[in-house]
């Protein structure tokens, strides 16, 4: 994964790039207020995430963050209720991969001495993988394929494929047998 730091000051914003963000900020909220499970929310669903969404992949409301156009969901992708993904960065959710609620992927921080610059790493979460309720995931964090971060975990390094990890900071605690999965 590239993991180049890109600065963004929020300063030099575009006209076409705050229009884009007011619209993002309204159909986030039109999905948040869709009646689940119904072809309304489906709808919204499908126009907040364009074709950065892979089929049977379901993302229970409310969703919260900031450039979301630049977060991409593989193929039965479950992400649960509360999830907050600050996307300036750039997010990348693969296959199978599943997310409890409360989930927090932050792709983007504020520079120390000039608040209104953000530096933006990508975040990428690996196919099959597993993050639990409360996670938080850093600038420039991978979880890699069929990894487990635990529960009220704080990510701030590479999780190895395979790896599962709990606390603040996270670390390995246990890996799995990678010939158990199909």
């Amino acid at each position: 994964m590239n993991c180049e730091e890109i600065r963004v000051d929020m300063r030099e914003m575009t006209a076409e790039e705050l229009e884009q963000g007011r619209r993002q900020a309204q159909l986030v909220f039109q999905f948040n207020h869709a009646m689940p499970m119904t072809e309304e929310y489906a709808m919204a669903m499908k126009e907040l995430f364009e074709d950065r969404i892979g089929e049977g992949s379901y993302v229970a409301a409310p969703i919260n963050g900031a450039a979301l156009d630049r977060l991409v969901i593989g193929k039965n992708v479950y992400i649960n209720t509360n999830c907050l993904a600050m996307a300036r960065g750039g997010i990348t959710i693969e296959d199978d991969a599943m997310l409890a609620a409360n989930v927090s992927i932050i792709s983007n921080n504020h520079d120390q001495y000039d608040r209104q610059v953000l530096l933006c790493k990508p975040v990428l979460i690996q196919k099959g993988a597993w993050i639990g309720a409360n996670v938080t995931i850093l600038p420039g964090v991978s979880v890699g394929k069929y990894a487990i971060v635990g529960a009220g975990s704080v990510v701030t390094k590479d999780v190895p494929d395979y790896g599962v990890v709990v606390g603040s900071p996270a670390k390995v605690v246990k890996m799995l047998d990678p010939e158990k999965f199909a």
